[in-house]
């Protein structure tokens, strides 16, 4: 199931330990990744465009009621893939901590997805960028201007200049698309069992100029608010709409 050698792509971390506050009161019982979309938990949309994007061994690092999502999705065998679970344990992680966590699933190098993003983008030529670059670490961007959330990336000449979620300036016209590939020395350095956010390990990579960036020409779809949760279940409906006229 899993290809090997130097073009294959790496494994991949779904990030799904949050607790989805913005989502109360539906996510009050189930973990965000079990919302459903367009008829489905959200995660199975996730599952099938990445199996059809030729990811095929996914470690899901999960939390919040992450019983839920382990009992549906089992071993990934009934959608192609290889899944395995990192579990944050007693208390959340942040992604940074739940990544750390996850390493010995991982790789030397590795994808990491956020777990409410769908993206219908070319997971190949992510990976074959990375592998270019001879930087550790390479975050995907979208010229966004402020079109589909606040702008937080400055990008030029296949770099990130400047990445800030909180402090921004008009020189960001990018955003997060929300796929990056990290080689593991990035957080082995890190302490185990110790909540921080990615963000800020980004932002410092950044500072380094540590950190590459791809521009993806597709937007995103996200289901991280009550707004992007309509608009992504109205995009799935419509492409499975157009998948059975296919037919």
């Amino acid at each position: 199931m899993r290809e090997s050698g130097p073009k294959a792509i790496p494994t991949l971390a779904l990030l799904a330990g949050g607790l989805a506050t913005r989502l109360r009161p539906i996510t009050a019982k189930i973990p965000k990744s079990m919302v459903r979309v367009a008829g489905k938990p959200f995660i199975e949309h996730q599952l099938r465009v990445l199996v059809r994007e030729g990811v095929n061994d996914i470690v899901i690092c999960a939390g919040h009621l992450d019983e839920q999502i382990m009992e549906f999705v089992g071993d990934g065998a009934k959608y192609g893939c290889r899944v395995r679970f990192s579990s944050d344990g007693d208390r959340p992680l942040g992604t940074g901590g739940a990544l750390r966590r996850a390493l010995p699933l991982l790789g030397d190098h590795f994808m990491v997805m956020y777990g409410d993003s769908y993206l219908d983008t070319d997971f190949r030529c992510v990976s074959e960028a990375f592998r270019s670059t001879g930087l550790p670490a390479l975050m995907t961007v979208f010229r966004n201007e402020g079109r589909f959330d606040a702008s937080n990336v400055e990008f030029a000449a296949g770099r990130i200049i400047r990445y800030d979620k909180i402090d921004r300036t008009p020189t960001m016209q990018f955003i997060d698309y929300g796929l990056t590939v990290l080689r593991a020395t990035i957080l082995e350095a890190q302490p185990q069992n110790v909540a921080f956010d990615l963000a800020d390990l980004y932002s410092d990579l950044a500072v380094r100029q540590m950190l590459a960036g791809y521009e993806v020409l597709q937007r995103f779809y996200e289901i991280g608010s009550p707004g992007g949760l309509a608009e992504t279940d109205s995009h799935l409906r419509s492409l499975a709409r157009a998948d059975l006229k296919s037919k």
